[in-house]
């Protein structure tokens, strides 16, 4: 049987070299823009949350960066809380909204479709996190071609 040597780690235990970074840290030339889509389920994995600390990244490096909730990504933008609007009924509860309230209020813009609110999910307007822009479903497809013409970055998030 084999033993086991190395002792075990300890709070506080560094596990990996954090500080190395290997490619440089690019930032955005005077009037790039990025676009980040959201056709997946708020809390069906780690890509929602992930992928809108990307969108909040990339509009700290100096991308004027839009952020598209169609589909079941209109789920992201629905107000939420338990037992009232707002509440956080356990720790993380709200984390999908503090972030695109946080990505908002560093002058990120959040457009959410109307056909995904109302035909998918049975919402309207008044249930989207305040600021964030409906959309009618002939948007969708325009806003990510005005994004292609002005050679945005644009990052697509989906779940299969």
């Amino acid at each position: 049987m084999p033993t086991v040597t190395a002792a075990p780690n300890q709070k506080g235990d560094f596990l990996v070299d954090y500080e190395e970074k290997v490619f440089e840290d690019v930032k955005a030339e005077p009037g790039e823009k990025a676009l980040v889509t959201f056709h997946t389920v708020a809390f069906e994995g780690s890509v929602g949350l992930v992928n809108l600390l990307q969108a909040t990244r990339l509009q700290r490096k100096g991308f004027e960066t839009s952020v598209l909730l169609y589909g079941p990504g209109v789920t992201l933008g629905i107000q939420r809380g338990f037992p009232k609007l707002g509440d956080e009924a356990f720790p993380g509860h709200l984390a999908i909204n503090n972030q695109i309230e946080k990505f908002m209020k560093e002058g990120g813009k959040v457009y959410a479709c109307r056909f995904g609110l109302q035909a998918l999910y049975g919402h309207g307007e008044g249930a989207l996190i305040p600021g964030i822009r409906p959309i009618a479903p002939q948007d969708v497809l325009d806003l990510i071609l005005l994004h292609r013409r002005d050679n945005a970055f644009i990052l697509d998030t989906w779940t299969l």
